[in-house]
């Protein structure tokens, strides 16, 4: 089946991944929870301002097409959301790891998604890399493509194809311009971007851990 997400759909079902696999004792999620997760300053790549009506509208759209559900729960009022992609495609850890930092952050070399995937999934090489891009590649449908190689760069980068890849693409477009601003400063920028990915890595990790520690405080307040 043939998938054609909007910038916000794809936000939320990559959200809703990276929740499930990061904090799943926070999963499913809240409206109020994703919305948040949607507009997360670290490891998304535009950063968004959604609001609920928004986000509504692409649970609606992804509701219909069998990506998301609403999560029962007895022990819960809230109506809560959680995604389908494990029984729509059958991923492994290592495939839905990969998507899930595509749909946050749009297209990547295979360097930065072994960085970048970290929270989800060890890589334990670059090769370990391309062969579950390959594995994607590879579905019927094909999940990722690879984009042409920029001028003055190393890696090629990949694309998920859950939405519209064309010329023009807006995602494409503004990852086309960073990359050609970067290839004069190869290859000190490349170890820039992997450091600054680390450490947008530790911060997350580190702001979820307060969050957690906050919730733990307050069950005994």
């Amino acid at each position: 089946m043939n998938f054609s997400l909007t910038d916000v759909e794809a936000r939320v079902v990559g959200a809703l991944i990276e929740k499930e696999i990061t904090t799943p004792e926070y999963y499913p999620l809240s409206l109020n929870a994703l919305v948040n997760a949607c507009n997360q300053k670290s490891n998304r790549e535009p950063v968004m301002a959604l609001d609920e009506d928004a986000v509504r509208s692409a649970i609606r759209s992804l509701n219909d097409q069998g990506l998301t559900r609403f999560a029962s729960s007895a022990d819960s009022r809230v109506a809560k959301l959680e995604h389908r992609l494990n029984e729509t495609f059958n991923f492994h850890r290592h495939e839905i790891a990969i998507l899930c930092v595509l749909l946050l952050r749009g297209p990547q070399t295979p360097g930065e998604l072994r960085t970048r995937t970290e929270r989800m999934y060890a890589f334990e090489d670059l090769e370990s890399v391309h062969n579950a891009l390959n594995l994607l590649a590879k579905r019927e449908p094909p999940l990722v493509k690879v984009l042409p190689r920029q001028p003055g760069t190393k890696e090629s980068r990949y694309v998920h194809l859950l939405s519209p890849v064309a010329e023009g693409h807006p995602t494409s477009e503004v990852s086309d311009l960073r990359h050609a601003q970067a290839a004069t400063h190869e290859p000190a920028q490349d170890r820039m971007a992997a450091m600054q990915a680390e450490i947008e890595a530790l911060r997350s990790q580190m702001s979820e851990l307060q969050r957690q520690f906050a919730e733990f405080r307050r069950q005994f307040s």
